[in-house]
């Protein structure tokens, strides 16, 4: 009795997409050196046996399907006139002249993610790629493009490592999966293989925490007028109050203007899914030489809120306002200075560099009767868990450590 083999669950594939996209009758078997048989039957009798430049093989039975099905939509259309080998000619130069329009095909992607992905999340993790992939295809010849290589160029502006990296391949590979196994593309357009260059690195920036002389300095050389003057009030609240640029856009007062609240919610760090709730903010107030300094920015904004009035500086679409953030103070040649003056210290100055701040004063500056904030504590007044938190800030929790050691000149004895 002869032994069954198993098929590969390609074969399986590839002859199940043939059976669901043609005429009954129309099978596919492997052929000789490198090749792929189609052999149509009807009424129980074969009819034709086509052989065509396709490997019997999983990379290649994408581009043989795209050709046997061009090769029955002409066979049909001329209903089942025309010779089965004519009709394969045909497929052959319709397959080698079609151009791709990338601009249509990222719109039936759209449509095809329209109930998974919210309008801001394309437009701040798909646009940015896509826009690129259409630059790419345009400024590259058909013949040179290819989906490793348009991956390579799409994707060439974020750093290897970066979450936003990560972001954007995610949406490019799974835009080219679509293209071929929905769009009928060749499959030359699908990515490459995932390599270890390509996962997140798991070493944290070392975010600098602006001491409040650079704030005052920085907030100091902001224009006096009604733009200068929204952005100052803008920095003003994230250093007091630790926020995220994107907390701007829902701050507000509660119970009379005695409290002020951000309604912002974000991916909280933990179990998938789990958001950020409302919290009540609470300051952590900017010192010059002479003690901490009331700007009154719960008063401003409750006195606005009262007369309708808008104190907040335009922040871009939801999703932008970091964007926005980073574009203003880069305008700024104090911001440039205060820069220069990090980056010798090996680290990174961010929009994000006011809310370190914040941290830092959280852990380090002792309440009035002496004692410190717990990290709880800190972590809840900024919308962290307590994981989130130690991850990014553990460094600033650890208070007079050179003390513990033989910093103190006191300590040492001369030689």
């Amino acid at each position: 009795m002869a032994k069954t083999v198993d098929q590969p669950s390609w074969v399986k594939e590839f002859r199940k997409a043939v059976k669901a996209s043609t005429p009954k009758g129309w099978l596919v078997m492997q052929g000789k050196k490198e090749s792929t048989r189609v052999q149509i039957r009807k009424d129980a009798k074969k009819i034709a046996d086509i052989t065509i430049p396709y490997a019997w093989k999983e990379s290649d039975w994408p581009d043989a399907l795209l050709r046997i099905r061009s090769a029955a939509k002409a066979y049909q259309e001329s209903n089942q006139r025309l010779d089965i080998k004519t009709c394969f000619n045909i497929a052959h130069k319709v397959s080698s002249k079609t151009e791709i329009n990338w601009e249509e095909t990222i719109e039936a992607y759209r449509e095809f993610k329209k109930d998974r992905v919210k309008d801001s999340t394309w437009r701040s993790k798909y646009h940015p790629v896509f826009k690129n992939v259409i630059i790419a295809t345009r400024n590259s010849s058909k013949a040179s493009l290819n989906g490793p290589a348009l991956c390579k160029v799409a994707l060439k502006q974020w750093q290897q490592g970066t979450p936003i990296r990560r972001h954007m391949r995610l949406a490019l590979f799974g835009f080219l999966r679509f293209c071929v196994q929905e769009q009928q593309f060749e499959s030359t357009w699908l990515p490459p293989a995932v390599t270890d260059k390509d996962l997140v690195t798991t070493k944290k920036r070392i975010g600098y925490p602006l001491t409040d002389s650079q704030i005052l300095r920085l907030l100091d050389s902001f224009p006096v007028d009604e733009i200068g003057n929204k952005w100052r009030f803008a920095f003003q609240c994230i250093a007091v109050y630790g926020l995220r640029p994107e907390d701007l856009r829902t701050i507000h007062t509660r119970n009379s203007g005695q409290e002020i609240w951000t309604n912002y919610e974000k991916s909280r760090g933990g179990k998938k899914g789990e958001k950020t709730e409302a919290r009540r903010l609470y300051p952590l107030l900017v010192h010059d030489i002479d003690g901490p300094i009331n700007w009154h920015l719960k008063e401003q904004l409750a006195l606005c809120e009262k007369e309708g009035l808008n104190l907040l500086p335009p922040l871009g679409k939801e999703g932008n306002a970091g964007d926005a953030c980073r574009t203003y103070l880069s305008r700024r040649k104090v911001w440039e200075a205060i820069r220069k003056e990090v980056s010798r210290e090996n680290q990174e100055l961010t929009a994000y560099s006011f809310r370190h701040r914040y941290a830092y004063c959280g852990h380090n500056r002792p309440k009035a009767d002496g004692s410190y904030r717990a990290p709880k504590q800190i972590a809840d007044a900024m919308g962290h868990t307590l994981n989130t938190h130690l991850l990014s800030y553990s460094r600033f929790q650890t208070k007079d450590l050179a003390s513990a050691f033989d910093e103190t000149s006191l300590l040492v004895k001369t030689a």
